[in-house]
């Protein structure tokens, strides 16, 4: 279904406060999934509120998980490894392609066949990458076209593998992990570069045996997980529309507590400290095997430079804002090696380039990123999220530096992952 929502930002002349970030997506997705495998009841705090996360959570209930929900505390009844009851339809995976790929993995295992899709953007996403090393460990599965959604995945025995990443995916990573789950001896994973662990961390937090030594990763199969009771940081991906806004509206301080530190995640303030950011860890401690704290930022200019490599895998998801961010650095913004951007939940390099040109601000594309010189001003302009959430949150926070109101159409995608965005957006700004 299309939106219609329009949400009208006015330009702010600074933002003050401090804020709680909802749960962590991609750590909230992996404790339910590995909850519902573990023996007894887990109870997980602070449990991400984007639709996302509740695309997981409704595909394990569609399993015969028993959940129970209160606010942001979640209870996963888990039953062992072999609990899941076959699924009454087809599993609805939404917007969410950390769901999809995440529990194919599980399903792929399964003793039933079972059927998962997704909404019309999610379709359009490849999943190549999962069906290749599930193939290579016995499951069939036929995908639309052989590489797209809806998958029709017919479990059965898995055997265990030793899989290379043919490109760098903590999505693909976990998929193979959860699968391995499920098979006798040892599942390895080869990265070509590092990607977040979290995956790894939750294992071990529910009884598995993991090891993870310079890019290689091996899990001991069959093990006996246990519940837990855990609770899930702040969002750090979420964090950055917040950091960039500090970084845009002169005279800003803001305070984010106890958001996930994790150092496969903190490329994002490495690369704001690097550029001149006025940026402070504070309070740092472990939560459930993550590194967690406070980050204090003041405004303060930022220089921009070039990402490429490794550094845009690791910022593949805030590349959008931090294009918003290199208009209006010193030098600019020069990003390669992000063809990754294309099939996301839109092609976020035409969309980024769309809204930033109606805005008056250049930015030239390439098949592989986008180069944004620096020094430019944001104007007055009708946005358009494109049913994207990280286009929506990107865009609004340009419209506070703006020289006029904005209007961000469709600007409710930015419940996928972060339904209190704009009231928290408004907190700040007073």
């Amino acid at each position: 279904m299309v939106s219609r929502m329009v949400e009208t930002i006015h330009p702010v002349s600074r933002l003050d406060g401090t804020i709680r970030l909802p749960g962590d997506k991609s750590i909230s997705h992996r404790y339910a999934m590995i909850a519902a495998l573990a023996e007894g009841a887990s109870t997980i705090h602070n449990y991400s509120s984007g639709a996302d996360c509740q695309s997981t959570l409704g595909c394990l209930r569609g399993l015969g998980v028993p959940i129970e929900k209160n606010g942001s505390t979640v209870t996963i009844q888990g039953g062992g490894l072999k609990s899941l009851k076959a699924p009454a339809g087809t599993l609805d995976a939404g917007n969410s392609g950390s769901t999809m790929r995440m529990l194919s993995g599980i399903l792929a295992a399964q003793p039933f066949p079972s059927r998962i899709a997704g909404d019309e953007s999610l379709s359009r996403r490849p999943m190549a990458r999962i069906l290749a090393p599930l193939t290579a460990m016995g499951a069939r599965i036929e995908a639309r076209d052989g590489r797209f959604p809806p998958l029709a995945i017919h479990g059965g025995r898995l055997h265990a593998i030793d899989y290379t990443l043919p490109v760098a995916s903590a999505q693909v990573k976990s998929c193979v992990l959860l699968a391995g789950l499920f098979c006798e001896g040892a599942t390895t994973v080869r990265e070509p570069t590092p990607t977040r662990d979290h995956s790894e961390i939750a294992l071990r937090e529910f009884g598995a045996e993991v090891e993870s030594i310079g890019g290689v990763i091996t899990l001991q199969g069959l093990p006996k997980l246990k519940a837990r009771e855990l609770a899930v940081p702040g969002d750090l991906s979420s964090s950055a529309f917040f950091l960039v806004a500090a970084l845009l509206i002169a005279g800003s301080r803001i305070a984010i507590e106890g958001v996930g530190l994790n150092p496969t995640r903190s490329a994002l303030l490495d690369l704001l400290a690097a550029g001149g950011a006025k940026l402070r860890l504070l309070n740092i401690g472990q939560v459930n095997g993550e590194l967690v704290g406070d980050v204090l930022i003041e405004h303060s200019g930022w220089r921009g430079g070039v990402l490429e490599k490794g550094m845009t895998a690791a910022l593949i998801d805030e590349l959008p804002v931090l294009a918003v961010l290199g208009a209006a650095s010193r030098d600019g913004l020069l990003v390669r090696d992000a063809q990754e951007l294309r099939v996301k939940e839109t092609d976020r390099i035409a969309t980024v380039a769309e809204n930033l040109q109606r805005m008056g601000v250049e930015i030239a594309i390439r098949e592989d990123g986008f180069e944004v010189a620096g020094q430019q001003r944001f104007h007055a302009a009708e946005l358009d999220s494109f049913g994207d959430h990280r286009i929506a949150m990107a865009f609004s926070v340009a419209a506070l530096a703006a020289d006029g109101p904005c209007g961000v159409h469709n600007s409710d995608a930015a419940s996928v992952s972060f339904p209190e965005f704009y009231a928290m957006l408004r907190s700040l700004a007073g």
